[in-house]
């Protein structure tokens, strides 16, 4: 019995090639995000990137509600900018990172792109002032496109655990 509980809808399918290249972009993202590696990063985003961590979960809209960040392409490109000075105090060392992903579902939509859903857990240590190790946890929304036979995201929407409450700076690419 199901009482409760919506039922399962599965998503259009991809094909198992798809599925592994999907993956290996979120890994290889992840990847250079941690490794404060900007410039790589940036290769991998479309020129109609929305960038965007809401405050909070649930039906919510970028253009209506309060974000902790919403960024398009111009100002996530002075985002990266300002990182890769060196002088954004609150990275200054950058902090060490590394990530984790999981429970990705994967769909394919109408227009060929896909949409690319993940769980993360990402471990943070804060060498500046504070010396602290935060965990941040959340739900990562991705939307991919095929340019010139390689996946780029037009879209991400990080959904933060804690996203409706106070969070600290995020001076770094989650």
């Amino acid at each position: 019995m199901n009482e409760g509980l919506a039922p399962f809808t599965p998503h259009p399918t991809v094909t198992e090639l798809e599925r592994r290249e999907i993956e290996t972009f979120l890994y290889t993202e992840a990847q250079y995000a941690d490794e404060s590696r900007y410039d790589l990063w940036e290769s991998l985003v479309e020129d109609d990137m929305v960038y965007w961590v809401p405050r909070g979960s649930g039906d919510l809209s970028p253009n209506r509600d309060v974000s902790i960040i919403n960024d398009n392409r111009s100002r996530l490109a002075t985002r990266i900018r300002q990182l890769k000075t060196g002088t954004r105090h609150s990275q200054t060392p950058p902090s060490e990172m590394r990530r984790l992903i999981s429970n990705i579902v994967t769909s394919r939509l109408e227009d060929g792109q896909y949409l690319v859903e993940s769980n993360f857990a990402l471990f943070e240590m804060q060498l500046q002032s504070l010396d602290t190790l935060t965990i941040w946890a959340g739900r990562t929304v991705h939307r991919l496109r095929r340019r010139e036979g390689t996946l780029r995201m037009s879209f991400k929407k990080v959904i933060l655990v804690n996203g409706a409450r106070p969070v600290p700076t995020l001076a770094f690419l989650i």
